[in-house]
């Protein structure tokens, strides 16, 4: 049976699904053609600064940091650039372990390495580029270029290092820098947005002294660079850049020369000195026994040192000058006679029996040696060193009368020196007890503890720094300024020298007939009291003030034997003094750590540091050596002439400064070499003139007057080290000569009722 078809119907079902397919495809264009139109018009600049994106990056240019100089120009910190290898483990086509495995077939990577990469792994990003290897040979370079393709996600990368040329010398006022940490990252999230930007690309902060407080100065400003890159991410070509402006140099008012005599003197022993110009408040020198090298820091250093330096009983990274507290003993001295002139609790005139003890409340304070001094008055006081004396003038005076009068000139109160760290100490008194202690009991002052403080001792507890800026003030005629270790900076881009803007003087008020009579009885201590051999034939008249003071205490009625004692468990021998008496341009003081007598280890110290600065005299190789055994006086031998005493100092192996008496047997083996040495000391020096010739125009800061400072030397040479030369080395140009001429108070105060205080 034949069907039928309507043909009418299908014919209109199918316009209807042409009509419906044709609306679908009209529809679909007209989405495209939307689209076409909102990425093409709407979108086009958005989209094209993407896709210049994409086949461009910015690449951010660390600066060079600033050099620190010293005084005369001798550079202290410097750069130079090395190769490092570094993994992006984000990049990682295989497990990391792995690829490390792999490289350590090509280059060599210590357990160390291993152990570092992992400390920086932790305080980084995956995104980070995180080195493995640092200071590569050329060869090692070079062997892994030709490997390259096999380590997708390691690269080498040329990078800035710091360098410090004298190692150990002066590291405690310098610092170091080291890498940026995970909690200083976090830190640097609250600074401004134009600071953080700044550090783009920049891996590494100051972390101690200069280095840390004069980080924005030292820092420069980061530049950038736009760069083309190929789809796999690698530069083809530079389009475009802005160059960084490295940060700018910053000149201490550290005499180098001097820093490293005086630490040459304090030897193995441990200990802080800080010698001010009383009329600027410069530190020209900043010591802390015993140093560390700031060049392990640098590249991360490894468990081995760090270790070797946190353990050490010597503590070594400890700051003495800025952070070490100490009873400063009959240093003290000098303080409480102004105190009572200034109070009018006693006259200069005023005599007091020294019967060799004084008693108080049913207890004994004695004088070192039991010897009496019989009627002693306020100049005798200190050149003898009566503790009678003292005692009972504490007890006159009182605790809060003693701090309202030492508060001013900064005992137990911050210096506001120019770097971070510093720590307040304790200065006494009713209100601080009442704070600092939790049990009632705790809290009453009781009148036998202000007995000792009379004398350095007790609860008082001081900062070096604290002590120089206090006799510095004293001999000043009561004008006080505030330490610094920063002169000036040095601009990048102008060339020009700008001191670094000062606190005003402050001038306590005191009476200059009082003042009067503290500086000639300090003189006297060096003329007729306990320094007198040892500034015996000195060609200026200085005054002075010995000290020792008790490390522990010692039981009532037990008798004081250093023989059997620890070694850290002895007492502290202290020295403070200035010169020229007439016109002082230095104060000094420096305390010798458990070295027994101030006159027998601290003073002899200071009376070299005083004959190197005002009289330009170096002492000899067999002074030097008494000195650092505790056995010297008055100098030995021949001085030497301190403008011609060789610099740089002469190395060992691995660049470490030689003391001098390495550096004499080390004068021999040097001579055979004599003539190829001067010819690469004259390279050197020109290598130095050049790379720094863009600094050349610098005025230098105020020079020494001749009489009281050795001159700069005409050219120096930065010591050989281990890893790739310096480019910033010796003295820097500007400064080449035209003519070549918190801590806790003690949970009790043990020399307060005690029997034996601390002598000179």
């Amino acid at each position: 049976m034949t069907e039928l078809r309507n043909v009418e119907a299908e014919l209109s079902r199918f316009r209807g699904r042409v009509l419906a397919a044709s609306v679908v495809v009209l529809v679909c264009f007209l989405l495209l053609a939307s689209r076409l139109v909102w990425l093409q018009v709407v979108k086009h600049e958005e989209l094209d600064d993407q896709a210049e994106a994409n086949r461009t990056a910015i690449v951010p240019i660390v600066p060079n940091r600033g050099l620190i100089l010293d005084r005369n120009g001798i550079v202290l910190a410097t750069n130079y650039s090395a190769y490092t290898l570094e993994i992006t483990p984000s990049r990682l086509t295989r497990p990391l372990e792995k690829v490390i495995d792999e490289l350590a077939q090509v280059i060599e990577i210590q357990p160390r390495d291993r152990r570092r990469f992992k400390k920086f792994q932790e305080e980084s990003k995956s995104v980070d580029s995180i080195p493995i290897r640092t200071k590569l040979t050329d060869e090692e370079v070079a062997r892994f270029t030709v490997q390259r393709f096999r380590f997708p996600g390691v690269d080498i990368k040329a990078r800035l290092f710091r360098n410090y040329p004298w190692g150990e010398l002066a590291s405690h006022a310098i610092g170091y820098i080291g890498r940026i940490n995970t909690t200083e990252k976090k830190q640097m999230e609250d600074w401004p947005e134009e600071e953080q930007g700044n550090y783009r690309g920049t891996e590494y902060i100051g972390k101690l002294g200069v280095e840390q407080s004069f980080e924005k100065q030292l820092h420069g400003i980061t530049g950038v660079e736009q760069v083309e890159t190929s789809a796999g991410g690698r530069a083809v070509r530079k389009l475009a850049s802005s160059p960084a402006t490295p940060g700018n140099t910053v000149v201490l008012s550290i005499d180098i020369k001097m820093q490293r005599l005086i630490e040459d003197m304090y030897g193995d022993r441990r200990g802080a000195l800080v010698a001010i110009d009383p009329k600027t408040g410069e530190v020209l020198s900043f010591v802390s026994k015993p140093t560390f090298d700031p060049n392990l820091f640098v590249d991360g250093i490894d468990q081995e040192n760090w270790s070797m330096l946190n353990e050490s009983i010597d503590k070594p990274l400890l700051n003495r000058a800025l952070r070490g507290t100490y009873p400063i003993g009959s240093t003290y001295k000098p303080f409480m006679a102004l105190a009572a002139l200034e109070t009018g609790k006693r006259s200069a005139t005023q005599v007091i029996h020294d019967g060799g003890s004084w008693a108080f409340g049913g207890h004994v304070f004695r004088s070192h040696g039991d010897h009496g001094l019989g009627a002693v008055d306020m100049h005798t006081s200190i050149v003898k060193s009566s503790n009678v004396y003292y005692y009972s003038l504490a007890n006159e005076m009182g605790v809060d009368l003693i701090h309202d009068f030492m508060k001013p000139l900064g005992f137990g109160q911050y210096t506001g020196i120019d770097i971070f760290g510093e720590v307040r100490g304790v200065l006494p008194s009713q209100e601080w007890k009442r704070n600092y202690y939790k049990k009632p009991e705790q809290k009453k002052w009781y009148a036998g503890e202000t007995i000792s403080l009379g004398i350095g001792q007790g609860y008082n507890s001081f900062t070096l720094l604290q002590v120089a800026q206090a006799l510095a003030t004293v001999v000043n005629n009561g004008v006080k300024h505030k330490p610094h270790l920063v002169i000036a900076t040095q601009d990048s881009t102008t060339k020009q020298n700008t001191p670094v803007p000062r606190d005003p003087p402050v001038n306590l008020g005191y009476k200059p007939q009082h003042l009067e009579v503290i500086r000639k009885a300090m003189v006297g201590v060096t003329q007729q009291g306990t320094s007198t051999r040892v500034f015996q034939g000195a060609g200026y008249l200085s005054g002075g003030k010995t000290g020792t003071a008790q490390a522990v205490g010692v039981a009532q009625g037990a008798k004081y034997n250093a023989s059997k004692l620890e070694e850290h468990q002895r007492d502290h021998s202290l020295y403070v003094a200035f010169a020229p008496a007439e016109d002082p341009k230095i104060a000094i003081a420096m305390i010798v750590e458990n070295a027994g007598f101030g006159a027998a280890a601290a003073a002899p110290i200071a009376r070299r540091a005083f004959d190197y600065y005002l009289m330009n005299q170096y002492p000899s190789e067999e002074d030097l050596a008494l000195v650092r055994q505790g056995k010297a006086a008055n100098p030995v031998g021949t001085p030497r002439v301190a403008s011609e005493v060789a610099w740089p100092p002469p190395t060992g192996p691995g660049g470490a400064l030689l003391s001098p008496a390495g550096a004499a047997s080390a004068a021999l083996a040097a001579a055979s070499a004599a003539s190829s040495s001067r010819a690469t000391a004259t390279a050197a020096a020109a290598s130095a003139a050049a790379a720094q010739r863009s600094l050349a125009s610098a005025s230098a800061p105020r020079a020494l007057a001749a009489a009281s400072a050795p001159q700069a030397l005409t050219a120096v040479a930065v010591p050989p080290t281990p890893s790739p030369p310096p480019v910033n080395q010796g003295i820097h140009p500007a400064f080449l000569p035209t003519v070549a001429p918190a801590t806790p108070a003690p949970a009790a105060a043990p020399a307060a009722t005690g029997p034996r205080p601390a002598g000179d």
